[in-house]
């Protein structure tokens, strides 16, 4: 049992962990491809804000003391996992500052426009200057991501075996019930790629019946944006 417990809890967190490599270099290349919306740019620029906080903070506040309770000698190695979780929050501070909300008319004022969170995948472009800040401020939080996974999961993944299923599952519940609802057709579509159907299946079954009922929706909403952002047709 406690085998069957590493193996799902390896499966879910290396999932987690594709998730925000596609999604950071995603962001990177739509940055830089003028052809991609606004709002699905902004969209993409909010979700990993956000998912990337909750991770690392789900992380330091819940399942690093599970680990430390039961595996002391781990402390040292958490805690500079903890202090690269500071040094990302500051390029994702950078990320989320830079104003996506509308275009600019030629001599820099801002105009009016489509809401950042309207559900299309439509919406104005970006300006040159507003482009490049923000393909700056996500190569700084993609390049930040990869450098942690590759500290981080060499020390996580062996730790993860001393977690009982008990303790995996509630911290997986935890994790789900406090998930922020941002852009989460984005979170469905990146899970599809990062797995198999029967991972990514295993790593949804405790999610809500109404959020289960809404899968289908979510993979089509998330197929469209993803096209969009990878300029895919244009």
């Amino acid at each position: 049992m406690q085998a069957e417990s590493h193996a799902q809890a390896l499966t879910e967190t290396r999932l987690a962990h594709e998730t925000h490599r596609l999604a950071t270099g995603l962001l990177v290349d739509a940055a830089g491809r003028t052809t991609v919306p606004r709002q699905a740019l902004a969209r993409l620029r909010d979700f990993i804000v956000a998912n990337l906080r909750h991770h690392h903070e789900t992380e330091d506040a819940w399942l690093w003391p599970l680990v430390v309770a039961a595996a002391p000698d781990t402390k040292g190695a958490l805690d500079e996992l903890s202090e690269e979780h500071d040094r990302l929050d500051s390029a994702l501070d950078r990320l989320a500052a830079v104003d996506l909300t509308g275009t600019e008319e030629p001599g820099g004022e801002p105009t009016g426009g489509e809401s950042v969170s309207g559900e299309g995948t439509g919406g104005e472009s970006v300006s040159g200057d507003r482009r490049h800040a923000l393909r700056e401020a996500a190569v700084a939080v993609r390049d930040s991501v990869r450098d942690h996974l590759t500290h981080e999961e060499p020390v996580l993944f062996p730790a993860l075996r001393h977690i009982t299923p008990t303790q995996w599952e509630e911290f997986a519940q935890r994790v789900i019930a406090s998930t922020p609802p941002v852009a989460g057709h984005l979170m469905i579509g990146f899970l599809d790629e990062a797995g198999t159907p029967a991972e990514v299946e295993s790593m949804l079954v405790h999610m809500p019946a109404p959020a289960k009922a809404a899968l289908p929706a979510l993979r089509g909403q998330a197929a469209a944006e993803l096209r969009a952002l990878r300029g895919d047709g244009s």
